[in-house]
């Protein structure tokens, strides 16, 4: 097994990491979601599964704890769409006046005008979809969205996604655990 693949099936380890690195598992897994959510080219890490992994984790460990990890995370992800919208604003400029065959200048300005009238939405709705979590505060950013409504979809987002997938997570946790 190679390290892309751990990546790629990191939920499956959770049991086993939880077991060695005790507590820095909350490290660990914040580190994961900000990653995802702050770097475009992050964007095949297990955000989703892991998040439900998680959940039921919690619900089966005396160790991690569903309303401290959720806290956690949630900053986590809102970081990371902070820091992926700060890079697009900064490289945004410069991905405009590239001359290329596979980006065209037209299709720039249309996400342009597509974040003015639709951003926080779209902000909002990528958490759970997994490339465009990776690539919706980028576009954000180089398209110049206002700052502080993508702050607020990036909260509300990041809140919804979180709670969510974890509290899903959770239940399903408990349910396994009450069968077993």
């Amino acid at each position: 097994m190679d390290f892309f693949d751990f990546l790629m099936s990191f939920e499956h380890y959770l049991p086993v990491l939880l077991q060695e690195y005790g507590v820095w598992i909350y490290a660990i897994l914040f580190c994961i979601i900000f990653a995802e959510t702050a770097f475009i080219f992050m964007f095949f890490l297990p955000g989703d599964s892991l998040l439900l992994a998680i959940g039921a984790l919690c619900a089966t460990s005396d160790t991690i704890h569903v309303s401290q990890i959720i806290f956690l995370l949630f900053i986590s992800a809102t970081l990371g769409y902070i820091v992926n919208y700060h890079i697009g604003k900064s490289l945004g400029c410069r991905v405009l006046n590239v001359k290329s065959r596979f980006i065209k200048q037209e299709y720039l300005y249309k996400t342009h005008d597509y974040f003015a009238r639709h951003g926080g939405k779209t902000i909002l709705l990528a958490r759970f979809i997994p490339f465009a979590r990776s690539f919706a505060p980028f576009a954000a950013g180089s398209s110049h969205m206002n700052y502080l409504l993508f702050l607020m979809y990036n909260i509300i987002g990041a809140f919804i996604w979180i709670s969510l997938l974890i509290g899903i997570g959770y239940g399903f946790g408990n349910t396994l655990r009450l069968l077993g």
